[in-house]
């Protein structure tokens, strides 16, 4: 049972690092996005370009060894 409360602890820790990790850094590049005007010289279009939606693997697996970290600190 002791085992099942650290994995919840780890889980929960996980989640709630990688989302404060996602928000964080969508502001962060909101905040210093500068969009190129020099580039539509009058080529008005109506498509929409989104960039890389994932992040690196060596970032989850750091966010994931936070949490793991965080999760062995806490005593149940």
């Amino acid at each position: 049972m002791a085992i099942l409360k650290k994995y919840l602890v780890f889980l929960i820790s996980f989640v709630m690092i990688y989302m404060v990790f996602q928000i964080g850094s969508g502001l962060i590049l909101t905040a210093s996005y500068i969009p190129d005007f020099s580039s539509i010289e009058g080529n008005l279009s109506q498509e929409v370009v989104f960039g890389k939606t994932s992040i690196p693997l060596q970032v989850t697996l750091l966010i994931a060894t936070l949490a793991y970290f965080l999760s062995q600190k806490k005593e149940i």
